[in-house]
């Protein structure tokens, strides 16, 4: 699949740069207008998919074979630049081209309706919420529609959530737009807090252009999705588990398991396996160093 990732798509992220966010969703100390220039934008943004694309090719041959446990330092994979073409081949990765290739094709502001027909006409394989989402597409069951729980059985899954990084690469200091692109796109396949954990993500990114505080970047992202969510107070949770023990990461693993990582408790959402949950995947992920933060190549 070849996908043509337009400039007008750059200039146009990098344009509305100066326009101000509006409700919950404000920037850092509530600064309303932030400017950057195209070469700073295209910088960032090619550090931001680098960023990504380095941590699926590097996490993806662990995946699954420790879950609820941590892994022996000598047995990760050892990191060579080459491994980065992996990502060629990764759900996390490939389905971004498609959304992206979306608003190329039919504008920014595409409904989700029709960016679930693009949707539906991928090829590539897909499983977990993608694909029972692709499914009812092609069985006639329309985005949003595609994504509800009553025709839906994994609405919490992790799949928006780790696709969801195009949405604030592409709207640097906008948070309010990468919810706005969860919308159009994280609602063909997840739903509450599947839907939030994808929207957190991508105003992460778009904080991350000019924010370089981790937990000013996550507590910006959090005004961004409904704070009675279980996502919401996931987050706090992480907040409130770092500020106790900065330098114990395991300690705070530790609590996001006994937390968040349980088949039957109360946190869990509505997922294939309580693997894929959205809220243990990105705790558990946010203890190691994984939370977004400004990247530069």
């Amino acid at each position: 699949m070849t996908i043509r990732f337009s400039t007008r798509i750059a200039l146009v992220a990098a344009v509305l740069a100066t326009v101000g966010c509006t409700g919950g969703c404000l920037f850092v100390g509530g600064v309303k207008t932030r400017s950057i220039s195209v070469a700073e934008y295209r910088d960032k943004m090619a550090g931001a998919w680098i960023g990504q694309s380095v941590g699926v090719a590097y996490g993806w041959p662990t995946e699954f074979r420790k879950n609820g446990e941590l892994f022996d330092w000598d047995k990760l994979p050892v990191w060579k630049p080459e491994l980065i073409n992996e990502t060629f081949s990764q759900d996390d990765l490939y389905v971004e081209m498609t959304f992206i290739n979306t608003l190329d094709t039919r504008g920014i502001d595409v409904g989700v309706r029709e960016a679930g027909i693009d949707f539906a006409n991928s090829r590539y394989r897909l499983w977990c919420a993608n694909a029972n989402a692709r499914d009812n597409l092609r069985r006639g069951i329309a985005a949003p529609s595609s994504s509800h729980p009553k025709n839906h059985r994994s609405t919490d899954d992790i799949d928006y959530q780790i696709e969801a990084d195009f949405s604030g690469i592409l709207v640097p200091g906008m948070p309010w737009r990468a919810v706005k692109f969860g919308e159009q796109f994280g609602r063909i396949m997840n739903y509450g807090d599947g839907l939030y954990a994808g929207q957190f993500v991508g105003a992460l990114y778009a904080i991350a252009y000019f924010e370089t505080d981790r937990v000013k970047t996550v507590e910006a992202a959090l005004r961004c999705i409904p704070a009675e969510s279980r996502y919401a107070k996931m987050v706090r949770d992480m907040l409130a588990w770092y500020a106790a023990d900065p330098k114990d990461w395991r300690k705070a693993w530790k609590l996001a398991v006994d937390a968040y990582g349980r088949d039957k408790g109360p946190n869990m959402g509505k997922v294939s396996y309580s693997a894929i949950d959205v809220k243990i995947r990105w705790c558990c992920s946010a203890t190691s160093g994984a939370t977004a933060t400004s990247r530069r190549r």
